[in-house]
């Protein structure tokens, strides 16, 4: 039998998936005409949220937002040196398709680290970062602050294109 620790943490990654896939299908429906079925699909994902932030609190997955940065800047690291890597090499082996949001997500995350770091190094010392714009590459996940780049380091895709958030 499963402890409570463990079934937190499967219904944890369980909601954070529905969560991800509801906002796919939400896009997919309204591309396809169905702004309600849309909408229900967000909401639900919405819903999803609320659960897997409950299962990471009762986890004790909160802390500081030092604590919290340096568990992001663990796990993004994780991600460009361990996770992606060879996942990359045997998507490419298998001359895949995964291989390039693969090869996306491994150059991509590297600077998510990166600017965690940042963001901790601000928050030990008592401060926020100072950049109040930070623009999202729509096609690999890059992140750049203070304004978008002529065109992404990672892709290519085109700076207007990048969503400020």
């Amino acid at each position: 039998m499963a402890s409570t620790e463990e079934n937190l943490k499967e219904a944890f990654a369980g909601e954070s998936q529905a969560n991800r896939k509801y906002l796919a299908f939400a896009k997919k429906a309204e591309k396809d005409g169905f702004p309600n079925i849309a909408r229900l699909f967000r909401t639900t994902a919405e819903a999803e949220t609320i659960h897997a932030h409950g299962h990471l609190e009762a986890l004790k997955g909160v802390g500081s937002t030092a604590e919290n940065l340096q568990a992001a800047v663990g796990g993004e690291t994780h991600e460009y040196t361990q996770m992606y890597p060879p996942m990359l090499s045997q998507a490419a082996a298998d001359k895949h398709p995964a291989k390039r949001m693969f090869g996306y997500a491994v150059r991509a995350e590297a600077v998510h680290a990166k600017l965690y770091q940042m963001a901790l190094e601000a928050a030990k010392q008592g401060k926020d970062l100072t950049e109040t714009k930070f623009f999202l590459c729509p096609v690999c996940g890059h992140i750049e602050l203070g304004e978008a780049p002529a065109s992404c380091p990672i892709c290519g895709e085109l700076g207007d294109e990048f969503i400020q958030v």
